[in-house]
């Protein structure tokens, strides 16, 4: 059950879990505030952690503010657009419409995540012990990636084709590390840091990347 607390224009959506601390979450592209704190906590105590953290929140508000953001694609002659991290130019078949060449170079993306994927699943199934039955790819707008533990099923948002690859490999061991962990607990943290130590470099440079059009990602306290 989610309940709303309200600390004068910020409306900050608070849920229970089986967790041991509280996590603040601010959620681009908008955003918005979450809190998840444990099961028994009084939501008096949870509005009070909140008033402590309300520097913290309005930093955040700032950064995504001055975030850079691509321009929206337009996929005509010369448009400059991102693989792995680095800038390539389009080249346009004369009379081919805009959205035609959007679908081949979405297609584009999802053939090279398809070749990229597959590796480093293989990879991480070995290291961390778990098998990944399924895993699919779609556009999402709040998030990069998802897990759904009861199916051993992945999803990973297309537009990571854009990032550097080892940002790609950190969203594919964090998805799979939720078939341990499915919370954002202590031990999903333990997990992390035993397996891939650099993943808070590797989350805080993905933060750091231009957005798409529709913004991606969140910020944790």
């Amino acid at each position: 059950m989610t309940e709303t607390i309200q600390i004068g224009e910020l409306a900050i959506a608070v849920t229970r879990k089986a967790v041991k601390h509280v996590h603040l979450s601010v959620h681009p592209p908008e955003g918005h505030v979450t809190l998840v704190a444990p099961t028994a906590t009084r939501l008096e105590v949870a509005r009070a952690y909140a008033i402590s953290k309300l520097g913290w929140i309005r930093d955040q508000h700032t950064r995504l503010q001055a975030q850079a953001r691509e321009t929206p694609r337009q996929f005509v002659e010369r448009e400059s657009h991102y693989l792995w991290g680095r800038q390539i130019t389009l080249s346009v078949r004369p009379g081919t419409s805009q959205a035609k060449r959007e679908e081949v170079m979405q297609g584009w993306y999802r053939f090279q995540l398809h070749a990229a994927v597959p590796p480093l699943v293989e990879k991480w199934e070995a290291r961390l012990g778990v098998k990944v039955s399924a895993y699919f790819l779609q556009r999402m707008k709040t998030k990069w990636g998802g897990c759904t533990p009861s199916t051993r099923t992945i999803r990973l948002n297309t537009e990571l084709a854009k990032k550097p690859k080892d940002l790609l490999e950190y969203i594919v061991v964090h998805e799979m590390a939720h078939m341990i962990e499915p919370t954002h607990s202590e031990r999903f943290t333990a997990l992390l840091d035993q397996h891939y130590p650099t993943w808070r470099e590797a989350r805080a440079e993905l933060n750091e990347l231009p957005l798409a059009a529709e913004s991606w990602g969140a910020q944790a306290s």
